[in-house]
């Protein structure tokens, strides 16, 4: 048994204008693809290959000779993630009365606050990395992660994330960071998703 490359939930074309066909072919074909090949052969012979790749997450986090596996197979979590994340006529608030607009608002002060702050973490996330809105102990918190890093090895539950690393975007927004961030809230960030994940873990 080996991982597999899990398609994209929607066509390669359905986020244009806002992130392109051309850029999902690099993200997706070169770079997600990239890291599940290199995870394969990392495995290959262990025991890890029968696993579910967020057992593998955490069996090898912190263990520095296992330091390659973890980043491989994080980061080909965090992308799959990512995909499911984002949709065609994305963006805007959660849906007036659902569970996650009552969290937004009890927990980090309403959506205006949360789009600052969640901005704000991806402006300041130096390098590469994540922004992530997730539940942690019962409560909506949005944090960054670097590099490969996520929630899942720090006792959260991922609701959401934003990519911020430079090939997420620099296609579409060359090095304009925060372009691409308000962008993906604006017009991707998918919401019914994050519903989802908030719901099966409340």
């Amino acid at each position: 048994m080996s991982f597999t490359l899990p398609e994209l939930p929607y066509d390669k074309a359905a986020l244009e204008p806002y992130i392109s066909a051309k850029t999902l072919d690099f993200h997706y074909d070169k770079h997600h693809k990239g890291y599940l090949t290199k995870l394969n052969e990392l495995v290959e012979n262990t025991d890890y290959k029968n696993m579910e790749i967020d057992e593998v997450i955490t069996e090898v986090h912190g263990d520095s000779s296992k330091v390659p596996i973890f980043n491989n197979a994080a980061q080909v979590w965090n992308h799959t993630f990512y995909w499911n994340s984002m949709k065609k006529n994305g963006g805007g608030k959660p849906e007036e009365g659902s569970l996650l607009a009552k969290k937004v608002k009890d927990d980090i002060g309403g959506f205006d606050k949360f789009y600052e702050e969640f901005s704000n973490n991806g402006i300041g996330q130096f390098g590469s990395g994540w922004v992530w809105l997730v539940l942690e102990k019962g409560k909506l918190k949005i944090t960054k992660t670097p590099n490969a890093d996520l929630p899942l090895t720090h006792g959260q539950v991922p609701l959401l994330t934003m990519d911020v690393w430079e090939h997420a975007y620099y296609l579409d927004c060359q090095n304009r960071r925060v372009d691409y961030i308000k962008v993906f809230l604006d017009h991707l960030i998918n919401w019914d998703f994050a519903e989802e994940n908030l719901k099966n873990n409340t």
